[in-house]
């Protein structure tokens, strides 16, 4: 019995709820202003285009969006290895990035592969990098760790002429 009672007691709570929200809303809808009506600025024909100064675009347009710098390549590459954005990486980020070539080292599946076994080609890495022994790499320091760069694909001649 008091579980029917207190369902009801419930449902009469949501339906009150509901409705005081209804009214809400009914009253901001009504309070609402007008929409804005932009103003056409030529001879008073109603089926002229509208027409605007210069000074006046940026009104309707907005301001231009910001630009971004440019960052070179060896800047996006330390970028992403310094993790913690403090412009110097340290061995734990550089170790960080290695997990996927990890994986690869395992060529047999049994993951029996050790991370300091893999880890010594990147320890050898960082240490050949680090010119100054501070276990931290500078970005002219880490500018040693970059890849060799590919010569470009040579593109097809079209034979369309």
């Amino acid at each position: 019995m008091s579980r029917v009672v207190l369902g009801a007691f419930g449902a009469l709570c949501l339906v009150a709820l509901g409705l005081f929200w209804m009214q809400g809303r009914a009253l901001v809808e009504s309070a609402a202003p007008p929409p804005d009506v932009i103003p056409t600025l030529g001879s008073g024909d109603d089926d002229a285009l509208p027409s605007y100064a210069a000074d006046d675009l940026e009104l309707l347009v907005g301001p231009a969006p910001p630009e971004a710098d440019e960052l070179s390549r060896e800047q996006r590459r330390f970028g992403r290895y310094d993790r913690d954005s403090d412009g110097r990486i340290s061995r734990n980020e550089m170790l960080s990035t290695r997990t996927s070539a990890f994986r690869k080292l395992d060529t047999d599946g049994n993951n029996l592969l050790t991370f300091e076994e893999w880890a010594v080609t990147t320890v050898d890495k960082f240490e050949y990098a680090d010119v100054d022994g501070n276990d931290w790499l500078t970005p002219e320091e880490f500018a040693r760790t970059a890849p060799p760069r590919r010569k470009p694909k040579p593109k097809p001649k079209c034979a369309c002429d």
